[in-house]
């Protein structure tokens, strides 16, 4: 049992698929799983040949793939068919084998989810993850996709440890971040600083055409100020918040956002996360 924890943790983590909305994409992988379940219990194991070809098991980038309760990779309609006929079982993260370990004890013939974190290799950047599975017989069968919000927590995680870099570094950290380090970029979360004197951004995660721009004429999708009212707010406090609406780099699409305010010295730095859909 051990084995198979190990073995079906690392290939639902090796699955790729898109970053689009979570709710649509979270069906559109349930729905994948699910017709791949039904034609493996009419086909048997002949349903693996199918399952590892371009074809009615492939859905944009989602695709199915099969390991045994060995731990060896049985069928993948993606990049980790180069593991097929491979044991992977012993090459996972200890915290990984404990979630999974957890998440697979469960009786057969139900759809599981389970979630963590893992490499996204579309954009090499350490993102968070979530695989729609089922045990068949002594197969598994699964789908995933990665999720494209991060969480308020992980917002104010990287304010703190970008405001923490900064009093320690100023110059080397506004470099980092203008260089779009992994330190202070994660998920759709990324750090932005306005110094607060010239009131001109001087770095930003994301979008490096802004560097310079004056923050206070910066205005949402829809026309509404967005730069003035936040410069008004972190005059008053050495905190704030602020919501507005925002093009999610990691959707594409305008939502609305939250972003959290400090201020270190006269320099203004802000993380925003983008709020689920009402």
């Amino acid at each position: 049992m051990k084995r198979f924890c190990l073995g079906i943790a690392l290939l639902l983590a090796l699955v790729g698929t898109s970053q689009a909305e979570v709710a649509s994409e979270g069906e559109q992988a349930r729905r994948l799983l699910q017709s791949a379940v039904e034609y493996y219990r009419m086909q048997g194991d002949a349903a693996l040949a199918a399952f590892s070809r371009q074809g009615e098991f492939v859905d944009g980038e989602h695709y199915v793939f099969v390991v045994d309760t060995q731990g060896t990779m049985l069928a993948s309609g993606g990049s980790s068919a180069v593991l097929i006929g491979r044991d992977v079982s012993t090459v996972l993260e200890p915290e990984l084998r404990t979630a999974f370990a957890e998440a697979l004890a469960s009786e057969e013939g139900r759809i599981e989810t389970a979630e963590y974190r893992w490499m996204n290799v579309r954009d090499a950047r350490v993102e968070r993850k979530q695989v729609y599975y089922q045990r068949v017989g002594e197969r598994i069968i699964a789908v995933g996709h990665y999720l494209p919000r991060a969480t308020p927590q992980q917002a104010q995680g990287l304010l703190d440890r970008a405001v923490s870099a900064l009093e320690s570094d100023l110059q080397g950290t506004l470099g980092s971040i203008n260089n779009l380090s992994a330190d202070f970029r994660e998920d759709d979360l990324y750090v932005f600083v306005v110094d607060l004197n010239s009131r001109r951004y001087v770095a930003h995660g994301y979008n490096l055409r802004l560097l310079g721009v004056d923050f206070a004429s910066i205005k949402d999708p829809e026309g509404k100020p967005v730069g003035a009212p936040i410069l008004a707010l972190i005059g008053k406090s050495a905190s704030a918040g602020y919501d507005y609406r925002w093009k999610n780099p990691v959707t594409g699409k305008v939502e609305d956002k939250y972003a959290l305010l400090r201020k270190v010295g006269h320099y203004l730095v802000a993380v925003g996360y983008y709020r689920e859909p009402k």
